[in-house]
């Protein structure tokens, strides 16, 4: 699987920190890191959220790189969409921000 850089770029950066920018999100990795790979139906159920919202936040969480899904058959014949925690391990630090920033491609208004 691929893993998420250790210093992202600022578009990517200001991606996971919109996705991490959220208690559902985080509940979202944690359930994932600690207990593994997970369908939706048992994760929503794990958090304690509808299916519709957890579709909305793994999403988002996906879109940033930080999980992943993969469509799998079960034995009785049901598609169950998995998802997982993507590896990721980088330091939020003020000379990461800076070099980010540099790379960042969204313009401020004038």
């Amino acid at each position: 699987m691929k893993e998420i850089p250790q210093a992202p770029g600022g578009d990517p950066l200001l991606a996971i920190l919109a996705a991490l920018a959220n208690p559902h999100r985080l509940r979202v990795i944690a359930a994932l890191a600690t207990g593994g790979r997970n369908y939706v139906s048992q994760l929503a159920r794990e958090i304690g959220i509808s299916r519709p919202l957890l579709h909305l936040h793994l999403q988002k969480l996906e879109e940033a790189g930080l999980v992943a899904s993969r469509l799998e058959l079960s034995s009785d014949g049901k598609a169950l969409n998995y998802y997982e925690v993507r590896e990721f391990d980088f330091q939020l630090t003020p000379a990461a921000i800076a070099q980010a920033a540099q790379s960042l491609t969204i313009k401020l208004e004038p």
